[in-house]
């Protein structure tokens, strides 16, 4: 070889060796400082934790004890506020305030004496008897719940939080979020999905001034509205502590009831798609075959027909613009699995731009037309539009808005884990399905 040749060889090694050492160094640091990084939130996430669980006197309120206690503010008849008139209480071997042992019944007005020394607490005698809450309906009629009851006052009336422990809380959640009708096997994604959704929220206060993580209502996991059933208490116990987690966090696991065939992502939110939130993509929900597996139910496709001066009238309440009379109204851009993203309109007198599902779906909703399911049956509409997987046509003097599904659209479709359980698939299968990259432990 020529000797320039050999030069220019050992030049091209040498190059090559010290790439190589500095690619090392590079990683090593990089890995060095995600490691330091990950310390550091963990620590944050720990001091943020104690520093919560220090204003509670009680109990355990940290999510990764062995059995947290879980504080859930129970809003008034139909979910419309936190603030009560009054309170009565009822538990059978009768309650306890303090160390002060009651009758069976009490009622609590806001002007009670016993509010000067701050909250009431107040507990069942028998700590396997159960607090009935008779001021309060739910669609199961009045309630009744486990663990103990803490009343605040306020100038607008009394502020009821109940304090249970975690697993008893799921037993009031699964049946109110799903039918405990419904297969084993979706009951326990149920019930991991409200576990992990519930231990997410207990890293901070909903609700601060009552030291609450969450409501009863939709805004969090509906809980209480129906009765405990054997099902899915039987579902909580069998899949006790599991939580579904990504890149070794647990996360928040969104649900909705029914499918269009196919999910969206966090963009239909108007989120950024971050690292931290890949899990919750958009996947087609059918199964190998390419079969949907929900097309035989009855919200999978669906089908309206609103006028135009009602549809004007939805859309300028909405948006606070004089529209007019209603010239184009269009879907201008959609999303993972052909979700709605934005909403056009168009009017004689103006025009305006809606965006994200929810807002979308809200614009649209109301009262004042029905909504046709493909099995025939109608319903009334309500202040949600079924879903965003639609398209919107005007035909004469309506507006034609053909759709499917039922629900926001991300995360798992409560339906099609129960479809999917039906032909043989385990929990594990059906979450890790919906939660692409997730793991359940």
């Amino acid at each position: 070889m020529h000797k320039l040749e050999k030069t220019w060889t050992r030049e091209q090694e040498l190059l090559m060796k010290f790439k190589k050492i500095w690619l090392y160094i590079w990683i090593f640091g990089a890995a060095t400082c995600t490691v330091a990084l990950t310390h550091k939130l963990l620590t944050y996430n720990r001091n943020e934790q104690l520093k919560m669980e220090s204003q509670l006197p009680y109990g355990n309120y940290l999510p990764d004890s062995e059995n947290p206690l879980i504080r859930v503010v129970l809003k008034t008849n139909g979910f419309q506020g936190i603030a009560h008139p009054k309170v009565e209480l009822r538990a059978e071997g009768g309650l306890c305030i303090g160390e002060e042992k009651e009758v069976e019944t009490i009622t609590i007005e806001p002007d009670d004496a016993r509010f000067q020394n701050g909250s009431i607490r107040i507990s069942p005698q028998n700590e396997e008897k159960r607090i009935q809450v008779s001021s309060l309906t739910r669609g199961c009629g009045t309630p009744s719940y486990r663990g103990i009851m803490e009343l605040y006052t306020t100038a607008e009336g009394i502020v009821i939080v109940n304090e249970v422990p975690l697993e008893e809380y799921l037993y009031g959640v699964v049946p109110s979020e799903m039918p405990a009708s419904y297969h084993m096997e979706a009951l326990k994604c149920q019930a991991v999905c409200a576990r992990s959704y519930a231990y997410c929220q207990m890293l901070n206060f909903a609700y601060p001034g009552y030291q609450a993580h969450v409501d009863d209502s939709v805004s969090f996991q509906v809980y209480g509205n129906s009765g405990e059933k054997e099902t899915t208490t039987k579902a909580v116990k069998e899949t006790s502590g599991k939580k579904l987690t990504f890149q070794g966090q647990v996360v928040k696991t969104y649900y909705y009831s029914t499918s269009s065939g196919h999910s969206t992502d966090i963009r239909a939110w108007g989120s950024t798609i971050t690292e931290n939130k890949k899990y919750l993509k958009g996947v087609p929900i059918c199964d190998e075959k390419g079969k949907d597996y929900e097309e035989k139910l009855p919200w999978y496709r669906w089908k309206a027909s609103i006028h135009q001066d009602i549809l004007q009238e939805f859309l300028e309440d909405y948006t606070g613009q004089k529209l007019g009379k209603l010239q184009e109204v269009s879907v201008t851009k959609r999303g993972t699995g052909d979700v709605a993203l934005q909403l056009t309109v168009k009017g004689s007198q103006g025009s305006a731009v809606v965006e994200t599902e929810n807002k979308i779906r809200t614009a649209l909703g109301g009262t004042g037309y029905n909504i046709e399911k493909q099995d025939g049956s109608i319903v009334k509409s309500t202040k949600l539009l079924p879903s965003a997987f639609f398209s919107i046509a005007k035909s004469g003097e309506n507006y034609i808005i053909e759709g499917g599904g039922y629900g926001h659209g991300i995360g798992m479709s409560q339906n099609g884990a129960n479809e999917m359980a039906k032909t043989g698939k385990t929990y594990r299968d059906i979450l890790q399905f919906f939660y692409q990259g997730a793991k359940v432990k």
